[in-house]
């Protein structure tokens, strides 16, 4: 079933008065998710006009792109689902631009507003980083790393490292450190700010040595949580330097295009590294293939992609953010967040990917649900929905 909405519709109250409405009203077989044109794609993502009409649909198209599609039934507190995607439509304040739901590795729902287009990549922001922690497990299942790695210092797997020139401390910094933002290096704002522009502007930087060169002195006592930009692109240069060829080309074939993503967007650096902590760009539909990963413990159509080792470690609750804006109920791994949903008297465990913007990857491993949000503004209210409207319509 698909639903064209227009924005204000004064309509919904009618439709959500009487829930035997909800199947028929404003359905049309025939509509189709709108698509980016070709000169929508030469445009920045902020110079896309909103959509006239939102677009919600409980029976996905098979766009044949290696997601297995099913429908949402609309029975019981599924319709709560519906609604929900009704109200967004009608009351965009968070700016939304798209929510789609996989279950039991098959998309039931699909809708898109604002900015969303189905074959338009968004922007990423933070998610970004998960892509780069999948990456390290990709890196580890085929042997170019080890769990037992993880644990090593960083500088055991860059090249010409200065060792005279690096913090006190510097050199014992790990892996498992840099991923969980737990590495303890400590610079000012304005020196970070030079580093990061000249690993953006001056060919031949590197930049997890100017980091650790103008560190502050590490010690277990600095070694706590640090929300920062410094620790995905020290990860980001052991990546490049442990596979074959680089970084860059190792992302392309081995992980995204391994789960069938080829329309995306990943900025690179001066010196050919992918940004690390963000910049990157993928479709809400690429989304879920990710989530869908990450529920299947890294196998994808039957084959272990990604070690299942490293993801339970990567989407476990490592560490305890300490940033005011990060909520508490929030955990962190490696470069995942992890969160308990408390419905009625049971909690469900959540992991995710989240950027800031706001996009979502939400993983229930227990109720075999992924959901993606896609926006363009902070503040939503992104959690509350899916304790209100989405995780209820699972539950007997």
């Amino acid at each position: 079933m698909t639903i064209n909405l227009k924005y204000k519709s004064l309509i919904a109250v009618a439709l959500f008065s009487v829930c035997s409405c909800i199947v028929s009203a404003h359905t049309d077989k025939n509509a189709k998710a709108p698509e980016a044109s070709t000169a929508d794609t030469k445009v920045s993502f902020w110079d896309m006009p909103y959509l006239k009409e939102a677009f919600i649909d409980t029976a996905p198209s098979d766009r044949r792109d290696d997601i297995s599609i099913g429908k949402l039934a609309i029975s019981g507190d599924k319709d709560l689902i519906v609604k929900m995607a009704q109200e967004i439509a009608e009351n965009n304040e968070g700016k939304f631009d798209s929510v789609l739901i996989s279950h039991k590795n098959k998309l039931i729902f699909e809708s898109y507003y604002g900015r969303g287009r189905i074959n338009l990549p968004h922007f990423q922001a933070s998610v970004t980083k998960s892509y780069l922690s999948i990456a390290i497990g990709r890196a580890i299942q085929l042997g170019h790393l080890t769990m037992a790695d993880l644990h090593k210092p960083v500088i055991s797997f860059l090249k010409d490292i200065d060792l005279e020139k690096i913090a006190e401390g510097a050199e014992k910094i790990t892996l498992h450190q840099v991923m969980s933002m737990s590495s303890g290096i400590r610079v000012s704002a304005e020196r970070q700010k030079l580093i990061m522009d000249s690993s953006t502007k001056t060919k031949g930087s590197n930049v997890t040595e100017q980091f650790l060169q103008h560190s502050d002195a590490i010690s277990p006592k600095s070694q706590t949580f640090k929300y920062q930009d410094a620790d995905p692109r020290i990860t980001m240069q052991v990546l490049n330097n442990v596979v074959p060829g680089s970084a860059k080309d190792f992302i392309k074939t081995e992980v995204l295009a391994k789960i069938g993503i080829t329309d995306y967007g990943w900025n690179n650096d001066v010196n050919g590294l992918p940004v690390a902590e963000t910049s990157s760009s993928v479709t809400s539909r690429d989304m879920v293939k990710v989530g869908t990963l990450v529920i299947n413990k890294g196998k994808w159509q039957g084959k272990q992609l990604i070690s299942a080792a490293f993801l339970s470690k990567a989407t476990s609750a490592i560490t305890k953010p300490t940033e005011e804006w990060i909520p508490d109920s929030f955990s962190y791994g490696y470069f995942w967040y992890q969160s308990d949903i408390k419905i009625k008297d049971k909690s469900y465990q959540a992991k995710f990917a989240w950027g800031g913007g706001e996009q979502y990857i939400l993983t229930f491993e227990a109720l075999d649900l992924t959901v993606v949000f896609t926006a363009h503004a902070r503040e939503n209210n992104t959690m509350q929905m899916m304790a209100e409207s989405i995780l209820p319509a699972f539950l007997k």
